[in-house]
C-alpha cells in the first residue's frame, strides 16, 4: 500500500525541530519561517508543550464527552483570560475547517436561514460547506457546490450592502486571508460587516484559524477594528501541532443541547496542548514578540530591490516580487535552508514563522533574501 499522491512535497525528511529550528536525517538545519501554515505558535518541541501533554497522557488519554473533563474548563478560563474576549462560550472541534463547519452551521441554527455571504480570496476549509465558501473551484467537488453561498468582493463596502438580503445566514470573513496571499481588511470594511449584519439580522462569523492566537499581534486580528463578532473559529496554532480547533460564540446566541457535537473535539490531550499554548504565548508575551518584530521585518523587507509589495500583522506576512515568489522560495530553501510559504498570487511569498522568533533568527532570514534577491535580479539582467 502506498500514501495518496495528494500532496507536491519536497524531497527533504524531517527527524526534529526546537524553536524556530528544523533538522532533516542528515543533520542539516533549517529556519523555520512557515511554521507548518502558521501551526507552530511557540515553537517546535517546547517544553511546557511536552510536559502538559506527556503529563496528560499519563493521566487520561481520552473519554468522551458524555463524562466531566475538567481540564475544558480549564482551558476555556484560560482562553478568556489570554484573549480577553469573556462574554463568548466555547465549543471545541478538532481543526480549522471542522471549527468554520460549525460556525455556518450554528449561524443557520440561530438565523432558519441558508445563505453565506463570504468573499473573493477566501479560504475557510477543504470540507463540505467550507470548500463551497473557499474562493477555489479547483478544490471544491460537484457535491460541494451547494448554491447557498454568496461571493462579493473583499474590502468593497458598496458591493457588501448590495449583496447582502434577509436571506443570509451569516458574512464570513478571514481576520486577514492567508493563502490568497495576506490580504488584510479595512478597519471601515470590517466595520461595516458588523453594521451590515445587524441591520439583516445575520451573524458575523470571523475566520481567525489562521490570524488568531497572537499571530497578528494582537490575539485576534479581528482586535484591531474595536469590534464584536457572532463567532469566531479558530484552529492551527491554537495547538501548536496538536489537532485542535474551537468556535467562541458570543453568549447571546443561545446552545441547546444536541446542537453541536464532536466525538474528539475538547480531549484532554487537546485541552493539555491547548493550555500549554496559551501559558507560554502568556507569560512569554508573544503577542507582543508577534507586533514587535513583525513590524520590524516588514520595515526592512519594503526597502529590498525587486519587493512591489510588503503586506501584513504581526507576523503574518504576504511580500510581493517582481518575479514568481516560486523562484525566491526554492533558492531560500536549497542555497540558505530557509522555510517560506506560498500563495494563490504566485508572486506572493508567505512569512508565517514561530512567535517566540528571535531578531538573530529575524536577521538571518533578511540576510538571505538580500542575497537571493540580488542573485536573481544579476541573472535577469
Amino acid at each position: 500500500m502506498s500514501l495518496l499522491d495528494v500532496y507536491p512535497r519536497f524531497d527533504i525528511e524531517l527527524e526534529s525541530g526546537e524553536g524556530c529550528w528544523l533538522t532533516d536525517e542528515k543533520g542539516q538545519r533549517y529556519l523555520d519561517m512557515y511554521g507548518g501554515h502558521a501551526v507552530i505558535s511557540i515553537g517546535h518541541s517546547h517544553t511546557r508543550y511536552i510536559d502538559r501533554i506527556t503529563k496528560q497522557l499519563n493521566q487520561l488519554g481520552f473519554y468522551s464527552n458524555s463524562v466531566q473533563l475538567p481540564i475544558q474548563t480549564e482551558y476555556a478560563n484560560k482562553l478568556i483570560k489570554v484573549s480577553g474576549c469573556s462574554d463568548y462560550g466555547l465549543f471545541m472541534c478538532n481543526s480549522g475547517a471542522e471549527a468554520n463547519e460549525n460556525a455556518l452551521k450554528l449561524a443557520s441554527f440561530v438565523t432558519g436561514r441558508r445563505k453565506i455571504l463570504s468573499f473573493d480570496g477566501a479560504f475557510h476549509g477543504r470540507t463540505s460547506l467550507a470548500v463551497d465558501a473557499t474562493d477555489n473551484d479547483n478544490i471544491t467537488a460537484p457535491v460541494n457546490f451547494s448554491g447557498n453561498i454568496i461571493r462579493t468582493p473583499f474590502n468593497h463596502i458598496d458591493a457588501l450592502w448590495e449583496n447582502m438580503n434577509h436571506e443570509v445566514a451569516a458574512v464570513i470573513v478571514e481576520g486577514i486571508q492567508g493563502i490568497s496571499g495576506i490580504n488584510v481588511p479595512y478597519t471601515d470594511f470590517m466595520n461595516e460587516i458588523r453594521k451590515v449584519c445587524d441591520h439583516f439580522g445575520s451573524l458575523m462569523i470571523v475566520d481567525e484559524v489562521q490570524s488568531g492566537f497572537g499571530r497578528s499581534g494582537e490575539f485576534f486580528a479581528f482586535q484591531y477594528h474595536d469590534i464584536h463578532p457572532d463567532i469566531i473559529s479558530m484552529g492551527k496554532g491554537m495547538g501548536n501541532g496538536f489537532p485542535v480547533g474551537g468556535i467562541l460564540v458570543a453568549n447571546k446566541h443561545k446552545v441547546h443541547s444536541g446542537m453541536l457535537g464532536s466525538t474528539f473535539g475538547g480531549n484532554p490531550l487537546a485541552c493539555a496542548a491547548g493550555l500549554a499554548v496559551l501559558e507560554v504565548i502568556d507569560s512569554k508575551k508573544l503577542t507582543s514578540n508577534a507586533k514587535e518584530l513583525g513590524s520590524r521585518l516588514m520595515e526592512e523587507l519594503s526597502e529590498l530591490e525587486m519587493v512591489t509589495d510588503v503586506r501584513g500583522q504581526g507576523l503574518m506576512i504576504g511580500i510581493d516580487f517582481e518575479i514568481e515568489a516560486s523562484v525566491i522560495r526554492n533558492a531560500l530553501l536549497k542555497k540558505h535552508h530557509i522555510f517560506t510559504g506560498s500563495a494563490t498570487n504566485k508572486n506572493t511569498l508567505r512569512l508565517l514563522p514561530p512567535l517566540n522568533i528571535g531578531i538573530e533568527q529575524i536577521d538571518l532570514f533578511l540576510n538571505s533574501l538580500t542575497q537571493v534577491v540580488a542573485n536573481e535580479k544579476i541573472s535577469i539582467n
